[in-house]
């Protein structure tokens, strides 16, 4: 019979190795992408006419910037059609400013308080497809910044007919609170390069609200905007009807910075529960496994566990490599940007509060969204909670 301090230091053992292993792989995907993948590149513009839509609620941090740098694109020609449900909504004002701005760029503007499903974006979206006018449609979030190449570059591919859909990457970039700064750790460090690594072995269905280029006649093809006006994920559910008619979804090399503000701890875990409770019902049984992606947690365990046997010096070394691993993950979106030890001393507490989001995703389909409670099924669809 095995003895039990063998068994519990080769859990410890295997821990440390997943750990280690992941967090190098993660690191190596995203030095790889930066290195080869998204690197500024002169893409001719492919002169195909593009409506951008640009769904809004309310008015975000830096939202004038942000709105700015899709009217100042290098491409010709293109509409920009601003939405929203409600016709006080302040960033109205900022839509306004633009227009005076920008008076030679076709410039539209729906406030329409029709909704045609749960999910308000799609409903706004939906709103706003009635004045589009040209066969490329890119929907963009509004709290993203661009630059003057954005355009040409996101809807080259769409050259190729077997491209149904062209999407992009984020890097957050937070305001200077605490909570923010928080909050961007968990996209820059743990969620995109999961994305990343994914990709690099082949995943081809992940799709970002933050940028969806398709064609006007491929959208109409899988029943419009409304095949998922109730889904909480509508641009999983996209990329998803995209793919099954036999058409491929491209992760361009652009990468765009959207402006991250968390104004409070509620405001943070909220969200991240909600992108948490995403996951889990588009991907149940990989979702379970999502443990093994908190490296140092896990190596932290593992360690411990270790203790059992008595080579300790394995046990560190593997240790090392994972805690150096997660700080390269720290560092590496930061280089040529923001001070690269600024803020490694929340790394710990931001793997720890991703570790306890996951745990406590677990125990409710429930979900808050702008102000707004929803359940969600199994199936993705959400219900209003009145």
């Amino acid at each position: 019979m095995i003895p039990a301090q063998v068994v519990v230091a080769a859990l410890g053992y295997a821990s440390l190795g997943i750990a280690a292993g992941y967090s190098t792989v993660a690191l190596v995907a995203v030095l790889a992408w930066r290195r080869f993948i998204s690197r500024p590149r002169n893409i001719p513009p492919s002169g195909q006419p593009v409506t951008i839509l640009k769904p809004l609620c309310g008015e975000e941090p830096g939202l004038y910037a942000q709105l700015r740098s899709f009217c100042a694109q290098q491409y010709a020609p293109f509409q920009i059609v601003f939405g929203t449900l409600d016709p006080c909504d302040p960033a109205l004002t900022v839509v306004a400013r633009l227009v005076r701005e920008f008076p030679d760029l076709p410039i539209d503007v729906v406030a329409d308080p029709r909704r045609h499903g749960h999910n308000n974006k799609s409903s706004n979206l939906i709103n706003m497809l009635t004045v589009a006018r040209h066969p490329i449609l890119l929907i963009a979030d509004s709290d993203i910044l661009v630059g003057p190449d954005y355009l040409a570059t996101v809807t080259a591919p769409l050259r190729d007919e077997r491209i149904g859909l062209v999407t992009c990457l984020s890097r957050d970039q937070p305001t200077p609170r605490l909570w923010s700064r928080l909050g961007s750790m968990y996209v820059n460090e743990w969620y995109f390069p999961s994305v990343m690594l994914a990709w690099m072995f082949g995943y081809q269905d992940y799709a970002s609200g933050q940028t969806l280029c398709l064609r006007r006649a491929t959208l109409e093809a899988i029943g419009g905007l409304q095949a998922f006006v109730d889904h909480l994920a509508d641009d999983h559910q996209l990329g998803k009807l995209i793919r099954a008619r036999g058409l491929s979804i491209v992760l361009s090399p652009y990468q765009v910075v959207a402006v991250r503000d968390e104004p409070t701890l509620e405001s943070l875990t909220r969200h991240e529960l909600r992108w948490m409770r995403t996951i889990h019902i588009l991907s149940p049984w990989s979702f379970r496994m999502i443990f093994l992606t908190f490296s140092l947690g896990l190596a932290t365990v593992g360690v411990w566990l270790a203790y059992a046997a008595p080579a300790h010096a394995l046990a560190w070394t593997l240790f090392g490599v994972t805690a150096l691993a997660r700080f390269g993950l720290h560092v590496a979106h930061r280089v040529g940007g923001r001070s690269l030890l600024e803020d490694l001393w929340l790394v710990p507490a931001r793997d720890l509060l991703t570790c306890a989001l996951w745990f406590q995703s677990f125990f409710s389909r429930r979900v808050s969204w702008r102000g707004s409670e929803f359940i969600v099924d199994a199936t993705g669809v959400m219900r209003r909670i009145a």
